[in-house]
């Protein structure tokens, strides 16, 4: 889990370069990177020397106000009892095209945007706010659609708080007493545009020509005042209004900085404490277009792609964004499942070998957890094509750490048998077995050395090829010391060889049966895994259309909500206007779903092909296993104390016709 970063100062994010560029500081990022939760990201713009810092101090649990450098744009820091991010802006006058895409930063990066201003909303204030007008400049959807609409804007756009600093205004309209939204709406409300009808009755005697002219005045004059004003209802339809009176007495002013919360008016704090209390409350995880959350960790990573864009004088296409930060992220997260899979599998292989049903049990349990390790991390992985990359790479360290473990199997197995084989080299190389009756003296020492081999616990499933190996090469020798021993006569010899002989086919037998169940074992646990992947995989697209569905139906209701407001005031070209977008909305919004539905049905197709092509290939080596089985004829009990060593536990099941295989 990833932890947050206590900073008892805040933080230079963005910072900007002589020549005017701006660029990312990397301890800042750094810090950013290390947030793995949900962030929720507030930015405060407005002029300097408003009270945006006073603002910022107190989100942060402040008491004291700062200041900044001029070049400092974006600063964080943390709230510890809330664990929030927020980043405060300030712009910097001079340049307009700069301060237009440190807004617009604001605008891409926050979840809330708060306005600080002085004195009230009157129409100078807003007109002002250029920067409001000319977002569709700086931002745009998709590259393919450069001249889109900005229908979709809602969708990622935060929401949006105005706070009034030094207001001194008697908020009343005819004796009625408005609250601070009310005083915002009333200086967002449109003017009619199509007022020259009005007109034209009163000049109906004058010339066409100065109608149309008075038409167009007016027109104009309409547009102008509703531009910025449309831009802020459109953009930000959740919004929401503070009046702060002045902090203090005049004469205090200018010690404002130093004062302690105390010297405060009463009627400041409580204002103070209402925005700050809404903004806690009230403010919401940064999401992008599709309803998808943004972490600390994502953050950083839209920093930088938005600053590179603006850097190299591009406009910032939020869906290229979206798919730069999901390739870096969703390769990341890949890395990150495989590094839990791989702790996992690290941790079992110290204990190597083990039997396959143990090995089994873990892939099963570690490929879950590492699958969950994917999910929680990953960021619009649509078409799972990261998905398909982790479940690979786990199957193929899957069959590493099996062949490493049968490998390890082996190895301890014919440690053993070398161990136990040590009595019979010493009388080997002695002669023991050359002299009259040594046949026989060898045969009950590899007896012994079978029945301590099988008493030998954690052997590991080579235990039984191993075995055969090893019975095979003393075969070899076996056979010359039968046929040296002068105390054995022909018959007696041509009896043992078939004893033998029934020992190594009993011995074969038993590890076809052994490679015969590994394989079912492996069918069963490859059927197991797809079907409890698929649920993960449906489990993580239905969040995920669940946060699209969401994210939807918030902008549809707030388009409702406004088209709402414009009807109730006569605004019906621009409600009609709305009710487009809103259709537009919809339809968008259902293409998006069909389209995710139909990259999860491919995905889903794919996994079930390829788990059929794998178990048809394992019922095809199941198949071939069994007909070996079948096709060899059982071993005669004939052989002996050894014969019933090599078939202990083992249960064979014959049928068919048996075809006699030469003499070994």
């Amino acid at each position: 889990m990833f932890g947050f970063v206590q900073m008892e100062a805040p933080v230079c994010l963005i910072n900007t370069l002589p020549d005017g560029r701006l660029f990312a500081q990397p301890d800042a990022l750094q810090i950013l990177s290390q947030l793995g939760k949900q962030v929720v990201v507030v930015s405060v713009v407005g002029l300097y020397r408003t009270g945006k810092s006073y603002l910022m101090n107190r989100l942060a649990g402040s008491d004291k106000g700062y200041t900044h450098n001029l070049k400092q744009l974006l600063d964080t820091s943390y709230d510890e009892p809330t664990r929030r991010e927020t980043i405060g802006s300030r712009l910097i006058t001079g340049d307009s095209k700069h301060d237009t895409k440190i807004f617009c930063l604001a605008v891409l990066l926050s979840s809330t945007l708060v306005l600080n201003t002085r004195g009230t909303i009157d129409n100078r204030a807003i007109e002002e706010l250029q920067y409001v007008t000319e977002l569709t400049e700086y931002i745009k959807i998709k590259s393919s659609d450069p001249d889109g609409d900005d229908s979709e804007f809602i969708k990622f756009f935060p929401g949006f708080v105005w706070a009034v600093r030094d207001f001194t205004l008697e908020q009343k309209i005819s004796g009625t007493a408005l609250t601070d939204d009310q005083y915002l709406e009333m200086a967002l409300k449109l003017k009619p545009v199509v007022q020259w009808l009005i007109l034209s009755q009163w000049w109906c005697d004058l010339c066409d020509v100065v109608m149309v002219a008075l038409h167009r005045g007016i027109s104009k004059a309409a547009r102008e005042f509703n531009l910025p004003r449309e831009c802020i209802r459109n953009y930000f339809p959740s919004r929401k209004c503070f009046t702060f009176p002045f902090p203090c007495a005049p004469e205090r002013v200018r010690h404002l900085d130093s004062l302690d919360q105390s010297e405060h008016c009463p009627e400041f704090l409580q204002v103070t404490q209402s925005f700050c209390d809404f903004i806690f409350e009230k403010s919401e995880v940064k999401r992008l277009k599709d309803g998808q959350t943004v972490t600390g960790r994502v953050l950083a990573h839209l920093v930088k792609i938005y600053l590179d864009a603006l850097s190299k004088g591009e406009v910032p296409f939020l869906e290229n964004a979206v798919i730069a930060m999901a390739q870096i992220e969703n390769e990341a997260a890949v890395k990150e499942a495989l590094e839990v899979y791989q702790k996992g599998m690290g941790e079992l292989k110290s204990s190597f070998p083990l039997e396959l049903q143990e090995i089994s049990s873990e892939h099963h349990s570690l490929s879950r957890m590492a699958t969950k390790a994917f999910i929680k991390r990953s960021f619009k992985d649509t078409e799972g094509i990261h998905f398909k990359t982790l479940e690979e790479s786990v199957n193929k360290l899957f069959e590493e750490l099996m062949g490493q473990n049968e490998q390890a199997s082996r190895e301890k197995c014919e440690g053993i048998l070398s161990h136990l084989s040590e009595t019979m080299k010493e009388r080997m190389r002695n002669g023991d077995y050359s002299k009259p009756g040594g046949y026989s003296v060898y045969s009950q020492d590899l007896e012994q050395i079978v029945r301590e081999y099988k008493a030998y616990s954690i052997k590991g499933v080579m235990a039984e090829d191993t075995l055969e190996a090893f019975l095979k090469q003393k075969s070899v020798q076996s056979k010359a010391i039968l046929q040296a021993d002068k105390r054995l006569s022909d018959q007696e010899k041509k009896v043992i060889e078939e004893q033998e002989c029934s020992v190594l086919l009993a011995q074969e037998l038993v590890c076809l049966q052994k490679r015969r169940d590994r394989v079912e074992a492996e069918m069963e646990a490859q059927s197991r895994s797809q079907s409890e992947r698929i649920v993960q995989l449906q489990e993580w697209m239905e969040d995920a259309l669940k946060m699209r569905m969401e994210q939807d139906q918030r902008a549809e209701n707030l388009r409702i909500q406004e088209h709402t407001a414009l009807v109730q005031s006569g605004m019906s070209q621009q409600a009609k206007r709305l009710q487009e977008q809103i259709q537009a909305l919809k339809s968008s919004a259902a293409s998006s779903r069909a389209q995710d539905g139909a990259h999860m049905r491919r995905l889903l197709d794919e996994m079930d092909r390829n788990h059929t092509e794998n178990i048809r290939a394992l019922k095809r080596q199941h198949a071939h296993l069994t007909e070996s089985i079948m096709r060899t004829p059982p071993p005669k009990n004939n052989a002996g104390g050894l014969f019933d060593l090599v078939m202990l536990g083992v249960k064979l099941v014959f049928g068919g016709p048996a075809t006699v295989k030469k003499p070994c």
